[in-house]
């Protein structure tokens, strides 16, 4: 028989749990990321035993560094979950080509002088969004999908076949 108290201490652990903003699904999960511009290529996993791997964020951190100048920032280990979440959407393995992830200031600020796609407030400065694209993946199917989970900034690029996704609020633009 479940008592009471054991409803309320497992109700309270489950709300523990959402508060330290562990991923929905506790189990393992890995990403693999190849970044254009460096051929650098990581396949990890970054979440195990209910908690993020720090090894392995910090593996993701060089990788996604500013390949310019390699600064490097933390990445939100919420996108390396939103970009799985996304992989499941279109069922496909999570396997990203990075075009972009970490952003200096300078570098952003150069850029956003050259084209008025790039935000002065980027959150790639803030090591919270990546612009990517997936082999055998459509890039508007793989910003369909990110736009159907209603979660996050979704920017499709048509012209540079890539999408950008961020942690950032729900909103969906057209570069």
């Amino acid at each position: 028989m479940i008592s009471r108290r054991r409803v309320l201490v497992g109700a309270a652990a489950l709300a523990a749990t959402a508060a330290l903003g562990s991923p929905p699904n506790s189990k393992p999960r890995r990403i693999a990321l190849n970044n254009l511009h460096t051929g650098e290529r990581l396949e990890i996993e970054y979440f195990r035993d209910d908690a993020y791997v720090a090894d392995a964020l910090a593996a993701i951190e060089v990788l996604l560094r500013a390949f310019r100048n390699g600064e490097r920032h933390a990445i939100d280990p919420k996108l390396m979950d939103y970009l799985v979440d996304v992989a499941a959407q279109v069922a496909a393995p999570p396997a990203f080509s990075v075009i972009s992830g970490y952003r200096s200031p300078e570098t952003n600020d150069r850029l956003h002088e050259r084209s008025n796609g790039v935000s002065q407030k980027s959150l790639h400065m803030q090591g919270r969004a990546i612009d990517v694209r997936m082999t055998g993946i459509e890039s508007t199917v793989l910003a369909a999908g990110a736009e159907e989970l209603q979660r996050g900034g979704v920017g499709f690029y048509r012209a540079s076949n890539f999408v950008h996704l961020d942690t950032g609020a729900f909103r969906t633009w057209r570069g």
